[in-house]
């Protein structure tokens, strides 16, 4: 596909870990707030436990997000947050599909 001389990026290079629907909706989600616990993320997305804390733990393998394992007076708590690292592939993310989406208005 050529970017008809523009600064676009290829498709190959959008990041994977962003990409997946499941980790979009987390990090988009995340992004909107400082901190947020999981369940209630869990609610939001509508995730079962087990395939949330897998994509957690993809997002926090990759510098994403912050995961903090602490309590509610008794209770468990995790709390959530999206790095600087996460917000800034956000935006990138944002910025490509953005480009992708112009570029194929263009070639309407």
């Amino acid at each position: 596909m050529s970017d008809g001389g523009t600064a676009h990026k290829p498709l190959t290079e959008i990041d994977r870990v962003i990409h997946e629907p499941a980790r979009l909706v987390i990090c988009a989600l995340l992004a909107g707030v400082s901190q947020a616990d999981f369940l209630f993320v869990q609610n939001e997305t509508g995730l079962t436990k087990g395939n949330l804390s897998s994509h957690l733990a993809t997002l926090e393998k990759n510098g994403y997000v912050d995961i903090e394992k602490t309590y509610r007076g008794k209770r468990p708590l995790t709390l959530l947050s999206l790095t600087e690292a996460g917000r800034s592939a956000l935006v990138e993310y944002r910025s490509m599909m953005g480009d992708l989406i112009d570029t194929i208005g263009e070639s309407e």
